[in-house]
């Protein structure tokens, strides 16, 4: 009975768990495993820490009447006093209001632009004609934005092309980029013109990795090709839409100052000064640092709520999202 027993003990031994490693351990084993990706991604985490990181220490100045002479260990602290300042400042309600108005039309007229270009791009069938396309529609991306502002004033000063073509349909020559009305629509149908083919890369990749055999499978059901993009084509792109618009939202507010600054002119500033351009004046040519500094923390406050906004409704209707 004995040696029976000990059998029956010997043929169900229990297997005891082993203790889970610790952090160390696991890392360690990581690193040595991947030690080849860790130095190859070594760079980019020096630049991070170096240009993005570290440089966040003078956000501190935000909090004090900040001297170069004394540094940022020496200035006085003054608290909120640099918000409430802006806050209280009779043109902050004016560049806040000038920002959201040029970001906006930029989002609800720029962020499509480049999708229709794609979706007409990929309908086109001569290869020729394709390349020539894309082609086109790239180059004014390269274009210098000094000499795009330039080409711009050229064509909508009172006796330039643009007002040459408006006079044919009964509307006064006049110079269009000194009228407060038409400056916002310059600033964002130039920067269509020459981003929107760029942009529409993306787009094109995202287009290349739609299955053939949806277009076929709508073809045999008899779709059109209208149909084909709408019930095809869009829903393969709304992944690539999704994330793009979510980045897009995350900067809304980040209107260049360099652009503006080429374009606009004192009969325009009521419109055109935005929140970049008001930090530049404050902080460059005025040397109120803090002050700029504290404008251009809520604006990148406001930037980020927006981003985690966007994404949290991305999750919620569409099931994806940044992050």
């Amino acid at each position: 009975m004995k040696i029976m027993a000990d059998n029956a003990i010997a043929g169900n031994r229990i297997a005891i768990p082993r203790p889970k490693p610790s952090l160390g351990d696991r890392l360690k084993k990581d690193f040595k495993e991947n030690k080849w990706k860790y130095v190859m991604a070594l760079p980019i985490i020096i630049y991070f820490a170096v240009f993005a990181y570290k440089p966040m220490y003078g956000l501190l100045m935000v909090f004090q009447d900040y001297s170069p002479r004394l540094g940022i260990s020496g200035s006085p602290w003054v608290g909120f006093q640099n918000f409430v300042r802006f806050f209280n400042d009779p043109n902050a309600w004016r560049i806040v209001r000038n920002t959201f108005n040029i970001s906006i039309w930029s989002m609800v007229v720029g962020f499509p632009a480049p999708i229709i270009l794609a979706l007409l791009i990929n309908e086109i069938h001569n290869k020729f004609f394709k390349r020539v396309v894309q082609t086109v529609s790239y180059m004014p991306y390269f274009v210098s934005l000094v000499v795009m502002c330039s080409l711009v004033k050229f064509f909508t000063q009172s006796d330039g092309l643009i007002p040459d073509i408006l006079t044919h349909i009964g509307i006064a020559r006049t110079n269009l980029l000194a009228s407060p009305g038409a400056f916002v629509p310059i600033y964002v149908l130039s920067g269509i013109w020459q981003s929107v083919g760029w942009d529409s890369i993306i787009y094109l990749a995202a287009l290349s990795g739609i299955n053939s055999e949806l277009y076929e499978s709508a073809r045999i059901d008899g779709a059109s090709r209208l149909q084909q993009m709408w019930h095809v084509t869009l829903p393969g792109l709304r992944p690539t839409i999704i994330i793009l618009l979510i980045l897009r939202m995350g900067s809304l507010l980040s209107v260049g100052f360099e652009k503006i600054l080429l374009l606009y002119s004192a009969s325009t500033y009521s419109v055109a000064d935005v929140i970049s351009t008001y930090v530049y004046r404050m902080g460059i040519l005025n040397a109120d640092y803090s002050y700029s500094a504290a404008i251009g923390l809520l604006n990148t406050l406001v930037n980020v709520t927006l981003l985690l906004i966007t994404n949290k409704i991305a999750e919620k209707t569409s099931g994806s999202g940044l992050f």
